[in-house]
Parts: structure tokens; sequence; C-alpha cells
């Protein structure tokens, strides 16, 4: 790891409780933050920004422990950790939310003290103004790449647009790409965002995969097959963990590969609850998965 990039991420750390048709879990280890940093430590090293409560419990810090996550700029404050909870359809087509406790979350301000020499800056799906404000704390990073939400696309849009305009890489599905955009036609939506600034823009189409654009280019890139999904909370961090992993141990030159190792990396959580199956990804599953990855 030593002549790879490093990663600093900010975004959410949070406790879930899941429904789905394959079954519910309560109270479990999420977060954009939490998904993405154990992706992306199966390529490189990753300090992560955030806060929680003063009821987060040693089994969660162990989670951090066990990937060499460098958790010294996350804040533990008087309070209850930000928890979520959702209710996903039949086909998993809709996910309705069941409730939002903020916590000690609601009022975050990033705290960095980071040593990273031109990081890789990650900046999870949090209110857009707080990723503009990391923006301005990080020196000197090798690349900014940023998610964001249906949410803030509602609240914030011209921040949000701020944000698009500030970053080399930028990932949306495709309901927020749309409505952000208000046009239909993806690729057209593609390039209407690299005219606003960022190198790369990914958008993600769930079962349906994703669709890269770059420079002149365009590519679709399937799933992983015949992968079960049992809960899609965190697959669209996982997917940037795996994929900014790989750019921090290969560059920037070749986006394809960075987005199918996210892809393969993505397959993992969805095939389990929360973090489950993550956290037992296996680097020879791993490179097979990759294998069946189809591209045009």
């Amino acid at each position: 790891m030593q002549d790879s990039k490093k990663i600093l991420a900010v975004g959410s750390i949070a406790y879930d409780s899941i429904q789905t048709p394959k079954g519910n879990r309560d109270r479990i280890l999420g977060g954009s933050c939490t998904y993405f940093s154990v992706a992306a430590s199966t390529y490189t090293d990753v300090q992560i920004i955030g806060i929680v409560g003063n009821d987060f419990d040693e089994q969660s810090w162990n989670v951090f422990k066990k990937y060499n996550i460098n958790t010294s700029n996350v804040e533990v404050a008087n309070g209850n950790t930000f928890s979520w909870g959702g209710i996903y359809n039949d086909d998993y087509s809709k996910r309705d939310t069941l409730f939002t406790e903020l916590g000690v979350f609601e009022n975050f301000t990033p705290n960095i003290k980071s040593n990273i020499n031109n990081p890789i800056l990650y900046l999870g799906n949090i209110q857009p103004q707080l990723q503009l404000d990391v923006i301005n704390k990080v020196e000197d990073p090798y690349l900014i790449a940023a998610d964001s939400m249906n949410l803030w696309i509602d609240l914030f849009p011209n921040q949000v647009k701020e944000l698009i305009s500030k970053v080399d890489l930028f990932m949306l599905n495709d309901e927020e790409a749309r409505q952000l955009m208000n046009k239909d036609n993806l690729k057209n939506i593609a390039d209407d965002l690299l005219a606003m600034g960022p190198k790369i823009v990914i958008i993600k189409m769930g079962g349906a995969g994703s669709l890269l654009a770059y420079e002149n280019t365009k590519i679709h890139i399937s799933v992983v097959p015949n992968t079960p999904i049992y809960d899609p909370t965190g697959a669209g961090d996982s997917f940037a963990g795996g994929m900014l992993g790989y750019i921090a141990v290969n560059g920037i030159e070749n986006p394809k590969n960075a987005v199918i190792h996210g892809t393969a990396v993505a397959s993992y959580t969805v095939s389990g609850f929360g973090l489950e199956n993550l956290c037992k990804l296996d680097q020879n599953e791993l490179d097979s998965k990759i294998q069946q990855i189809t591209f045009k």
C-alpha cells in the first residue's frame, strides 16, 4: 500500500434499521462513510471524517479497527448517533424511509486534522454545503469525488451544481440525474454534467448497471450477473469505495476498470444485510466477479 494514494472520506456514520423482502435487521452499523471506507480499505489506507454519539458501541469501533481505517477525525459528541430506518418494496424498485433521527449529525461541522499528502478526497452524500466546506479545507487533493442524493437536489439544487463544478468525478443515480437536469436521456445528461466541470461522470442505474462518461467516451457497464439481492443499502458507497480504491492504486487513466472494480465490490454489499457480506470479501472471488462484468 505504500505506493498507493491514501483516501480521505467524509460522510455519515449511522445505525440502520432495514426491512426488505428477504428479512429485516435492527440497528446495524451503516452510513455512507462506513460502507465506503470498508470497501476502499481492500485497496489502500483510508481516513474518515464524521461524527458519532456516545451510544456508539465498541463492536462498531472494532469494525473500523479491523480494516485499519483511521478514525482520528471522527468526533464523539454527547447525544445519539444518526439513525435511519427504511423499507424496500417487493422488487426493490422503491424504498420508503420509516424514520430519520439525525442525533449528533444534525450539527455536524467537519473538523479536519489530516497529514495525508495529495489525498483522494471522497465526499459522501451529506449536505452539499458541508461537502463544499471540506473541499475548502483539504489542500492539494489528487482527485475529488462526490456523490449526492435526491433530498439535496430537491432542497439545494444550486449548491449541488456548485459542488459539481468543483469535483473531478461526480456520481449519482439515474433518478437523481433526471431530477437535477430536468431531462430524460441519460447520455445527454452525462454530457451536460461533464460540461459543468468534472472529468468523469457516473450515472448509477441499479440492476441495469452504470453509465460511465468522460472526454468523448460513454460506456455502459453491467452488474455482476446472478447476484442475489438482500439489501441494497450502502451499495452506492461501496461502489465508490471499490472504484476510488482502484484509482488509488492504479491512477485515473483507466476509469472503466475503476468502475468495474466498484461494481464487483458493490455486489458483496447487496447480497447481504448491511456490512455482513462486504466484510467477507475474498480476493479470488472478487477477481472472478470482475471477469463476469460486461461493458459496451
